[in-house]
């Protein structure tokens, strides 16, 4: 008997303490449940919107395949109103740029580029928009400017890329040893894939072939 009143006492207890104190388990329990559903809901926004973006970009590489460059650039100007921190609006930016050397405006691919070099939150998308704007730079003529746009940043597993360009541009600067050792470090730093290595072999083998020595 003293073990079943105990048992009561503690069970009225329970009952005294769940009166005085229901009213803050509630509104524990609701504060959860509605912290739960916000986060629930800002993900699907958040998931929501990448495929929105995502959409909008694939339709802008769609309008550059037509050769509607109209509508590729209105897309891609939709892009940054409406997506702008997605990294969507970068890549957008990288396939504008390459439709402006193909069009021979070089200045407004430097632009587009140097604004994903500058501005994306993707490192490798940093090293790919600096890679295209030294390229962009050796087009316009400005050899100098290629290497000093090189030369800011560390290239990690870009290295024999940054080194091979480097080469390209040495070479349009008549440096052919400089040219050589460019082109041996890319060859022998790359991993496979990372850069076409015939294409590098038959630089070094032209080099080669005309006596130059690598300083």
């Amino acid at each position: 008997m003293d073990d079943f009143y105990s048992e009561q006492e503690q069970w009225e207890r329970f009952k005294g303490w769940l009166r005085d104190n229901g009213l803050w388990l509630l509104a524990g329990v609701l504060i959860g449940v509605g912290l739960l559903y916000g986060w629930n809901a800002y993900k699907a926004r958040v998931e929501r919107r990448a495929v929105e973006a995502s959409s909008k970009y694939q339709e802008a590489l769609d309008a550059f395949d037509r050769n509607d460059k109209t509508r590729a650039f209105t897309l891609i100007d939709e892009l940054h109103r409406d997506y702008a921190s997605s990294p969507y609006a970068d890549q957008a930016d990288l396939a504008a740029a390459r439709a402006h050397v193909f069009n021979n405006e070089l200045p407004k691919a430097a632009d587009r580029l140097s604004a994903v070099m500058n501005g994306s939150k993707d490192v490798e998308l940093r090293l790919v928009a600096r890679l295209r704007l030294s390229q962009v730079q050796l087009a316009q003529g400005k050899p100098d400017d290629a290497l000093a746009t090189l030369a800011a940043a560390t290239p990690g597993g870009f290295a024999p890329r940054f080194a091979e360009l480097r080469g390209d541009i040495l070479l349009a600067k008549n440096d052919r040893a400089g040219a050589l050792r460019e082109y041996r470090s890319a060859r022998t730093s790359s991993a496979p894939g990372v850069i076409d290595e015939a294409s590098v072999d038959l630089k070094i083998g032209d080099l080669l072939a005309d006596g130059v020595i690598a300083k």
